[in-house]
């Protein structure tokens, strides 16, 4: 597991904790490594927030992370830089029309301290096999993703 780019979240994690009450829910590779402790080479940091952080309250929340040292590097995406570390946010109530996902149904975590949500195998499956429907992601990241649906069911 990338132990450098978890400890990143953690800290990203206690931040959004203590400034808007947020338990983020550590997605992608990252979350998956977590849950599995196989490294999957984790190039970014993605993390669901409550949709009102990157929608109604997406300044302020934009501002937050800027005085704290992140460098927005791609709004559209909600794609923030610091130390060379990319963190990137949506919201976690997609998950329920993307994935069929009761975000109820996720599991709490705490590390250090630091409470976040994480998803089940068969939760990163239902993402990762909707995902690979996905044009950008079909034409960019299918072997990764067609790999990942393989090693979540190999664990399962």
């Amino acid at each position: 597991m990338s132990t450098n780019k978890f400890n990143h979240f953690l800290e990203n994690a206690r931040l959004l904790s203590d400034k808007f009450g947020i338990v983020p829910l550590l997605y992608g590779s990252l979350g998956l490594e977590y849950l599995t402790g196989d490294d999957l080479g984790a190039d970014d940091i993605d993390i669901l927030v409550t949709s009102v952080f990157v929608t109604e309250r997406w300044h302020e929340f934009k501002s937050f992370l800027e005085v704290q040292g992140y460098v927005l590097v791609d709004e559209y995406e909600h794609t923030f830089e610091r130390d060379g570390v990319a963190y990137s946010y949506a919201d976690i109530e997609d998950l329920e029309s993307f994935a069929g996902i009761n975000t109820e149904d996720i599991e709490l975590h705490e590390t250090d301290g630091v409470r976040f949500l994480l998803l089940s195998l068969a939760q990163y499956l239902a993402v990762y096999k909707q995902s690979s429907k996905d044009g950008y992601r079909v034409n960019v990241r299918q072997k990764k993703d067609a790999d990942k649906i393989r090693f979540i069911e190999s664990k399962l």
